[in-house]
């Protein structure tokens, strides 16, 4: 029987579990990997380490202690969490099921894919999935967003505050009737093409240009200096659905203490209804959801 186990390896997932383990608890983080999202970044040529505040520093430092740490890590993916009695039962993806009285959900999102040729070579090579983190980069630049929902909508909205220009490609021909899309149409920077949808990336060290099927069925070429595709983040909450109450996202309901709707479930970073995917953020909530889950256990140990 543990005292907490952590699931997910990302920034809230890492701090979390240094956390609990600098408060002595018998804790575990169970994730298929170490890091999260932070493994990846974006290259561009005009792109130093010195101009994106990245928490690296942070994270490296934790991933490095657990991985000294064995005996308080697990690599393995989770299928889902179930209640016994006032505790919690993990269940692996092996079939392995782990006693807790506690557990900190920190399984972050995934971003949707458009799922073309060139995607999956150009990630993170002029193609990324977060404007959020790397729009002050791009001042005087062109800049092209992918996608039709109110993430891709405040994605370009930014960008149009720094970018010279901004392209923005949806698959469908009317958006929503909002204010941010009516701050976009109105915005001289910015083109939306809408009808429009991507068949293929193109480049050669870096994504150069978009291959774009317009309204009509006729192919045309989109060249700009980065490539943001912004469909939609898809919480990995799967494993408490129908346990603990989720957002109409899919995010994990949590208060500012990082508790969910059922006492010993805790969550952090992106996976949970919080503000903005940033991995300094992950790792603050990461930090207040291991001194939650510590409050609520002390009685207990």
């Amino acid at each position: 029987m543990y005292d907490l186990i952590v699931i997910g390896g990302g920034p809230a997932g890492l701090t979390a579990t240094i956390y609990a383990i600098r408060k002595r608890l018998n804790v575990l983080m169970v994730s298929k990997d170490l890091g999260g999202k932070t493994q990846y970044k974006l290259s561009l040529p005009w792109i130093q380490d010195y101009q994106v505040i990245r928490g690296l520093e942070i994270v490296n430092k934790f991933k490095s202690e657990l991985e000294y740490l064995d005996f308080a890590r697990h690599m393995e993916a989770v299928e889902k969490v179930t209640r016994d009695g006032a505790d919690f039962i993990v269940h692996t993806a092996g079939g392995g099921e782990l006693k807790t009285k506690a557990v900190i959900i920190a399984t972050g999102t995934k971003q949707l894919r458009m799922k073309v040729p060139g995607e999956k070579e150009f990630m993170m090579k002029g193609l990324c999935y977060s404007a959020l983190s790397y729009a002050p980069l791009f001042i005087d630049r062109t800049t092209v967003v992918i996608g039709d929902r109110e993430l891709a909508l405040r994605s370009a909205a930014e960008l149009a505050t720094i970018a010279e220009k901004v392209y923005v490609v949806c698959p469908v021909k009317n958006l929503p009737d909002s204010e941010m899309c009516h701050k976009l149409e109105a915005a001289g920077n910015v083109t939306v093409l809408k009808d429009h949808s991507v068949v293929e990336v193109k480049g050669d060290e870096f994504a150069r240009t978009l291959i774009l099927k317009e309204p009509g069925g006729a192919l045309k070429e989109l060249a700009a200096d980065a490539f943001f595709v912004e469909m939609a983040l898809i919480p990995n909450s799967q494993m408490v659905a129908g346990l603990v109450d989720l957002d109409e996202e899919g995010r994990i309901k949590v208060d500012c203490s990082a508790r969910s709707s059922v006492p010993g479930i805790f969550a952090a970073g992106d996976v949970a209804s919080g503000f903005a995917e940033q991995v300094l953020i992950a790792v603050g909530e990461g930090a207040k959801a291991a001194l939650s889950a510590y409050d609520y256990l002390l009685p207990r140990l």
